[in-house]
């Protein structure tokens, strides 16, 4: 079984940067690697890892790709989270910093100021499910964390501020790891890779290293590749084609693919409000490999598509 999941598999696929070395029965797998693709991945932030679960966006900015200053004022903020919450989402990820392509760097002190009233909002009204702040800085995700959020979500993978890993081991809160080539402001320019798949992998290990060496121990760790985060469009197709590779760091994998440039790009929908069935296409693709939280905006529609993938591959008792 895959991380403990809902995916099975007999054999795996031997990658090498000279390409495919072929096919090998899973029981010729060496000991570790096959322990690490089979454990059972921990709860995170409370949150069970044998089932898929949907992670609801609210971005606290005036400029965020898709839903930029819907949300800033508290009322609104809240009222929105609340909603995703009827919808079905498991977990609520708060960000106050647009990392869209080409966006600026917002200061310490208004990213708290963004986000830490939203938080407290909610856990004063009384709203238990897990949050997540997402943030590069230690100074906001220590506010964060002390006025009620339960998970960090670096997409720096704490390469942006040394001291955030400090904060999350104190603070005994999970963390995770997202993978970019750059920084938001220049991460869309000209992104190159010698293999993207394998490269990613490789960095999201080292980035795991640096988390563990942090006093931030693996069970508490997830990863994402960073689907739109200094990638192509075709980047981003050989990453989903291979996300089952990242069950090989031993970590639960975020997906977040949610209304992204390329599904556009494809799916002929400029406007980011117009990708949601292709955000639902991309998050069955992560389910069929095992993917265990996924990140997105319309969580209505997504939870009703996992449902009913779920229904069909392991039945349905009413």
């Amino acid at each position: 079984m895959l991380a403990g999941g809902w995916c099975w598999f007999d054999r795996v696929e031997v990658l090498t940067r000279g390409g495919s070395q072929g096919i090998l029965p899973a029981a010729e797998v060496p000991a570790d690697l096959l322990a690490r693709l089979t454990a059972p991945r921990p709860a995170l932030a409370g949150l069970a890892l044998d089932r898929p679960q949907v992670m609801g966006i609210l971005n606290v900015t005036p400029d965020s790709f898709s839903d930029g200053g819907r949300f800033l004022a508290p009322g609104a903020a809240l009222a929105r989270a609340r909603k995703m919450a009827d919808e079905g989402m498991a977990i609520l990820d708060i960000g106050g910093e647009s990392t869209r392509p080409g966006a600026p760097e917002v200061s310490p002190a208004e990213e708290v100021a963004r986000t830490g009233p939203v938080i407290a909002g909610l856990r004063d009204g009384g709203f238990a499910l897990p949050i997540s702040i997402d943030t590069r800085k230690a100074s906001v995700a220590a506010v964060a964390l002390q006025v009620g959020a339960d998970l960090v979500n670096d997409v720096s993978g704490l390469s942006f501020d040394p001291g955030l890993a400090g904060v999350v081991a104190g603070a005994g809160a999970p963390l995770c790891l997202m993978h970019s080539q750059g920084t938001p402001a220049t991460m869309h320019l000209d992104p190159r890779y010698d293999d993207v798949l394998l490269d990613v992998y490789d960095a999201l290990a080292e980035r795991v290293a640096v988390a563990e060496a942090g006093g931030i121990p693996r069970a508490r760790i997830c990863i994402d590749p960073g689907i739109g985060f200094g990638k192509t469009l075709q980047h981003n197709l050989a990453l989903l084609r291979g996300l089952s590779l990242f069950h090989g760091l031993g970590c639960a994998i975020l997906l977040g693919v949610s209304r992204k440039r390329f599904i556009g790009s494809i799916g002929q929908a400029p406007e980011p409000a117009a990708r949601m069935p292709g955000t639902l296409a991309l998050t069955l693709a992560g389910l069929a490999q095992g993917a265990q939280i996924h990140r997105v905006h319309d969580v209505a529609e997504v939870t009703q598509g996992i449902r009913l993938w779920q229904a069909v591959q392991r039945g349905y008792n009413e």
